[in-house]
């Protein structure tokens, strides 16, 4: 450090002018200040103790000495010492270029000055000097002057668009629940106490999980408390509201227990009806089919093991059909579906002559059909496992029977059977059901045969059900309004599936007679509603019927119906009708020319 002190002139201090004999030493007003700085700062960074103020003036006076015996020109002060007092009482200190504070607008910045001579400076720092205040305070106000850090006022943004990066100020802050209940407090002068938890809701013993529990609750302190006769009655209400819960809570869990109890016996009955059916029904078929014993145990429903087997054997195969042929035909459908999607121009030129059975039996009918079968199921709709075995089979069925061709309702009908069969086994079963008196009247819209199975089941409608009769006879609702998609479906689209499975149990084995006793079964099931509704409503309602239908309660009124009419059974009936319609037929027959 004395070694950089020696290299400044004047030991680092502006040189003072000379005074008058006897006052004070020149330059001692200006290294007091400066020297007190000094030594404080490095007593704060060093430990070791100050120089003494004689040391360090000879020290500088004899550097100023030996520049001047050298005639070496002064240089320039390099800078002034800058302390400034920070916020934490501590000193720091700078050394930075020294230059005049305030400059005159337009003017350039000083040239370093020319070298001067001893008696020169003396005068000119003597002029500065005696221009305004005294050279101490000119030094003291510039350098000892306290350096604070100024707070600047926030400055918001004016409002504009978020887009361009500008937000307006928030001027509304939210307020938090507590600070509101505060505000009103304080505004209205009363102080809200809740109740303690514990005088809230007494001797509760059922509290359901929803909002009838809020009656009990006490209204917010800015509303009217309530009166005792209004938490009476709120306590009788929901005590009320509690004992209806209960009620139902009960009511439907033995509801709960008795379909399980049910299902439970039905599996049981169907576990110990498998073991029959297999071990003593099926290998002896032609002879026990016919038994009472069967019959009963036919009627009670088939277990889903051997339903199939049941079927195919109670359906018959008149037809002579074999796995073989169903492979030839199947291979046929492709061939046709193959030609069809290529030359589908050529196949409607073709088509124009053909029957309207014929044109039905087109690809794209079989496939709008699948997809509307059983839908929500989701196996027969593209994609799902059966449906290229459902379309499978409806294409074989129209290579086989091209006079039938494909009617809509077939699809519901194979795809009952492929859910209990295999594929051939469906096929074969799906073509001889189709060859019955029945379907192939109504699957080739043969009118004559559909008017008379509809007069005969008005003759048993009307013996059973008479009252039902008269009022679809004032709507003039005839029975081809329902029956159609009835007998065209097997039920199969009307009725939950596995109660429509169970319509089938005994449909292959009493035939197409059970067909329209199911029917007349399910107007007594609902004989009391549809009393009540007018023709639009009771079609809508026969259409699709209600899914919460069950096999017990339907055929617990299939076994009311009775099929006789003046101790005519159905086949007697159908029969008469038969023959009156020839008889009429060759009555108005022209008479032959001679």
């Amino acid at each position: 450090e004395e070694e950089e002190e020696a290299r400044l002139p004047n030991g680092g201090c502006l040189p003072c002018p000379p005074g008058p004999a006897g006052a004070v030493p020149a330059g001692t007003a200006l290294e007091e200040p400066l020297r007190s700085c000094r030594l404080r700062g490095e007593a704060a960074r060093s430990p070791s103790p100050p120089r003494s103020p004689a040391g360090d003036a000879r020290s500088r006076a004899a550097a100023l000495r030996t520049r001047r015996d050298r005639a070496e020109p002064p240089a320039p002060p390099r800078g002034f010492t800058d302390v400034s007092l920070n916020s934490r009482n501590t000193f720091e200190v700078s050394r930075r270029r020294s230059a005049p504070e305030q400059l005159p607008l337009g003017a350039a910045a000083p040239a370093a000055p020319a070298p001067q001579e001893p008696a020169e400076r003396a005068r000119h720092w003597a002029g500065i000097a005696g221009a305004g205040s005294s050279f101490a305070e000119f030094f003291t106000r510039n350098f000892f002057t306290k350096k604070t850090k100024e707070l600047k006022p926030a400055v918001q943004s004016a409002p504009g668009w978020k887009l361009f990066g500008k937000v307006p100020p928030r001027e509304n802050l939210p307020k938090d629940s507590k600070i509101i209940q505060q505000e009103y407090e304080a505004r209205t002068g009363r102080m809200y106490k809740p109740p303690p938890p514990s005088a809230r809701r007494k001797n509760i013993e059922f509290e359901p999980l929803s909002t009838t529990a809020l009656i009990l609750e006490d209204r917010p302190a800015n509303l009217p408390a309530k009166s005792v006769e209004e938490a009476l009655r709120h306590r009788q209400e929901y005590d009320e509201m509690v004992a209806e819960a209960k009620k139902r809570e009960i009511k439907e869990a033995h509801k709960r227990k008795k379909i399980m109890r049910e299902r439970f016996k039905q599996e049981e009955n169907i576990a110990s009806a498998m073991v029959i059916w297999v071990n003593e029904i099926l290998p002896n078929w032609e002879g026990m089919r016919a038994t009472r014993r069967v019959r009963e145990l036919w009627w009670q429903g088939l277990p889903p093991s051997v339903r199939g087997k049941v079927w195919s054997l109670a359906v018959g195969n008149e037809l002579n059909i074999t796995p073989e042929l169903y492979e030839i035909f199947l291979s046929r459908a492709k061939e046709r579906w193959k030609s069809f999607s290529e030359t589908s121009s050529e196949n409607d030129t073709e088509d124009a002559g053909a029957s309207v059975a014929d044109r039905e039996a087109s690809l794209e009918l079989i496939k709008l059909d699948i997809s509307r079968t059983f839908p929500s199921l989701y196996i027969f709709q593209k994609g799902g496992p059966y449906h290229d075995l459902l379309h499978s089979v409806l294409g074989a069925y129209t290579c086989y029977r091209p006079d039938v061709g494909y009617v809509q309702g077939m699809s519901f009908i194979a795809a009952v059977l492929i859910l209990n069969l295999e594929e051939a086994d469906a096929f074969i079963a799906f073509a001889n059901l189709l060859n019955k008196p029945c379907q192939l009247a109504f699957f080739r819209v043969d009118h004559s045969m559909m008017l008379k199975y509809f007069a005969a089941f008005e003759v048993f409608f009307e013996e059973n059900l008479p009252k039902l009769f008269l009022h679809f006879k004032s709507y003039s609702l005839t029975p081809d309004i329902y029956l159609i998609d009835w007998i065209f479906t097997l039920y199969s689209k009307s009725l939950p599936l596995d109660l429509a499975c169970r319509v089938w149990d005994v449909f292959c084995r009493d035939g197409e007679e059970f067909l329209f006793r199911t029917g007349l079964g399910i107007l007594r099931l609902y004989e009391d509603i549809l009393l009540q509704m007018d023709f639009i409503h009771i079609a809508q309602f026969l259409t699709k019927l209600p899914e919460d239908i069950t096999s017990e309660k339907l055929f617990s009124c299939i076994a009311a119906i009775q099929m006789q009419n003046s101790n005519k059974k159905w086949a007697q009936v159908f029969a008469s009708l038969m023959k009156d319609n020839k008889e009429g037929d060759k009555n108005h027959s022209p008479a032959p020319k001679n």
